[in-house]
């Protein structure tokens, strides 16, 4: 390098660790000195600390660099997922904006390659150095190979690519690929399959470059599932870190970029080609970081906020119970700015948010203080019109009695098209959570969803009770113990016979969850007797007959199978 040629900026993701920061500047420091004191290089991140991307252009742009020459930013991730897809390349766009003129030649990720191999061969050796001398050495040992994760499902496979060229020709026992966030296998899934498979000793190898919450996570989850099994001699390998060999690496691209050989994949990337499930993302344009220590953050700790520009509302299904989000629920959550949240929502999912995200309750407690529909719907166009990423988080799923469509309904009247993302509905998943099925071979062919706001012969209510008690399959209702009495008597009046079996689940999936059984005819009188409240989940058919055979008629049922409910296959 010299000083004609175009300076070049590296970007990092960014870390709330502070020694991930510190590895971070000082492998730009390394690739400044490898590259010649006279060569401008400069590293910046896109979010949670400094030094920013912004401060990495001005400070070459005040030396040697002139907006009328291109620069090259070097993207610092192991993968090409939505960090180097979408977020450094909106970053560049807007120093682009801040500096007219300015333009910049794009590098691609660095992996896979086979320096990187190497680096994780070489830290993979170093855990087992100190091991007893059993003879087994690499052939004797199986790796754990661990990606961040993506919702890009080209990155995820690229992980999976990783971990094969790893094990090709080195001796390993066997590299299996997992990951620590949104995509699975996660790490105790990943170690309990070696195990099956015979292994004795398990390196866990982290595909991260500098230290993190994430690589602290694999950390602690191996850690944990070796305390589980100490019959496996479980290790973790060190990170990629900061390195010669690292910075050279960095500087391959940087030549890449400037000679105009940038070898994308393109062929799985779910930016440019309609996978399954990921349709939406083809041609999304894509938001800024607006990093903390810049002006207009207002202090936001990982915010997107871009006053004036378009924002992003999701409308996500939080489930009934802790874990029970979708993958992708998950991951818009993880990156907003803004939570509006029900009442139900698990509450592990609000406590494991970002540092400062804004949480905006619009519960709604029965007999009690309730947010307004229209102030909720106001909050969502209000925070999205000011640039912001915000979830509207649902318990159980937004469409089932959750007002979900009206929430879109309002946003499209104000010119927003929202992300809808499914959630587990607790007409489901409460029932089997508490050991009930809602259909079952040879026992109920259909299932039926009503809610029990409004009591028959009310004249709001648009359910035709008469025609259900002829039903002969299964009936779940929600929101139905105060109307009880009401509802049990109109399908009784209308022919559902008493002997009916019934079960209720009280507060499904949290640890005080209670499990009642009986019939129809006794239904009021049991939820009375035992004092249940809401949130509840009756559900009135043969199926709970079947799935709770074995319980006391009316007391609580001792359930002792797990049941994770999922998404129906159809």
């Amino acid at each position: 390098m010299t000083t004609q040629t175009p300076p070049l900026v590296i970007v990092g993701h960014g870390t709330r660790s502070a020694a991930g920061v510190e590895q971070f500047v000082a492998l730009a420091e390394r690739v400044r000195a490898r590259a010649g004191a006279a060569a401008g290089v400069a590293g910046g991140l896109i979010e949670l600390a400094r030094p920013t991307v912004g401060e990495a252009v001005n400070a070459l742009l005040g030396g040697e660099g002139a907006p009328g020459r291109p620069m090259v930013a070097v993207p610092l991730v192991l993968t090409a997922a939505g960090h180097g897809k979408g977020d450094i390349p909106a970053s560049m766009a807007r120093e682009q904006v801040r500096h007219p003129g300015l333009s910049y030649r794009y590098g691609r990720p660095l992996g896979p390659h086979p320096v990187l191999q190497e680096l994780l061969a070489a830290r993979i050796d170093a855990a087992l150095a100190g091991a007893v001398d059993d003879g087994a050495g690499r052939e004797g040992t199986h790796v754990v190979l661990v990606g961040r994760g993506s919702t890009d499902p080209d990155a995820n496979a690229e992980v999976a690519k990783v971990a094969r060229l790893l094990w090709e020709g080195r001796g390993y026992a066997g590299v299996e690929p997992a990951f620590v966030s949104l995509a699975e296998p996660s790490v105790p899934a990943a170690l309990a399959k070696v195990r099956l498979l015979g292994a004795t000793r398990v390196v866990v190898a982290p595909y991260f470059l500098f230290a993190g919450v994430l690589p602290d996570r694999i950390v602690e989850q191996a850690g944990a599932f070796a305390a589980g099994h100490p019959e496996l001699d479980v290790r973790v390998a060190g990170l990629i870190g900061d390195c010669d060999e690292l910075a050279d690496l960095v500087l391959e691209r940087y030549r890449e970029a400037v000679g105009g050989d940038i070898r994308m994949n393109c062929d799985t990337c779910a930016y440019r080609v309609a996978l399954p499930g990921f349709e939406d993302k083809v041609g999304r344009p894509q938001t800024p970081h607006h990093h903390p220590d810049e002006d207009g953050d207002h202090g936001h700790g990982h915010g997107h906020e871009e006053p004036g520009g378009a924002g992003r509302v999701a409308i996500v299904g939080a489930g009934p119970a802790e874990g029970l989000i979708t993958v992708r629920g998950a991951h818009l959550l993880a990156h907003a700015d803004v939570v509006v949240t029900d009442r139900l929502v698990p509450p592990a999912l609000l406590a494991g948010l970002a540092p400062g995200t804004v949480v905006v309750g619009a519960g709604k407690v029965p007999h009690g203080p309730s947010a307004d529909q229209g102030a909720i719907n106001a909050a969502l166009v209000e925070h999205a019109r000011a640039g912001r990423r915000v979830v509207r988080l649902k318990g159980g799923d937004p469409y089932v009695f959750g007002r979900g469509f009206e929430e879109v309904l309002a946003l499209r009247a104000a010119g927003i098209e929202p992300t809808v993302v499914p959630g587990v509905t607790s007409a489901i998943a409460g029932p089997a959570l508490g050991g009930v099925p809602v259909t079952h071979r040879g026992v109920a062919h259909e299932v039926v969803v009503v809610s029990g706001h409004l009591p028959p012969g009310h004249p709001g209510s648009l359910t035709d009770w008469s025609a259900l008690a002829r039903l002969r399959g299964t009936l779940v209702l929600l929101m139905a113990i105060e109307n009880l009495a009401k509802i049990t008597g109109a399908l009784l009046e209308h022919g559902r016979p008493g002997g009916t079996p019934v079960a209720v689940v009280e507060r499904a999936g949290e640890p005080d969850q209670r499990v009642l059984a009986g019939d129809l005819g006794g239904l009021a009188a049991l939820v009375v007797a035992e004092r249940v409240g809401p949130p509840a989940v009756v559900v009135i058919g043969p199926v709970a007959g079947v799935g709770l055979a074995s319980a006391p008629a009316v007391t609580a049922a001792a359930v002792t199978a797990e049941a994770v409910p999922g998404v129906d296959a159809g």
